[in-house]
């Protein structure tokens, strides 16, 4: 099994060499935001399609 710290190294060797730090931070954000999201849904956690266009409609009125 992988651990987070294997994941974070394969993560950075596989980004150019003129990734920056804020480069890297952006990357781990992104990656523990939707790891956040995948586990929220596998917890049925999620919101319905259409309580999501509802939603976005709302926002764009």
């Amino acid at each position: 099994m992988e651990t987070v710290k294997d994941a974070v190294i394969q993560m950075i060797h596989n980004m150019p060499d003129t990734t920056s730090v804020n480069d890297i931070m952006a990357e781990l954000y992104f990656r523990e935001k939707v790891d956040a999201g995948l586990k929220a849904l596998d917890e049925g956690r999620g919101i319905e399609h259409q309580e999501v266009k509802d939603r976005v409609k709302k926002w764009l009125e």
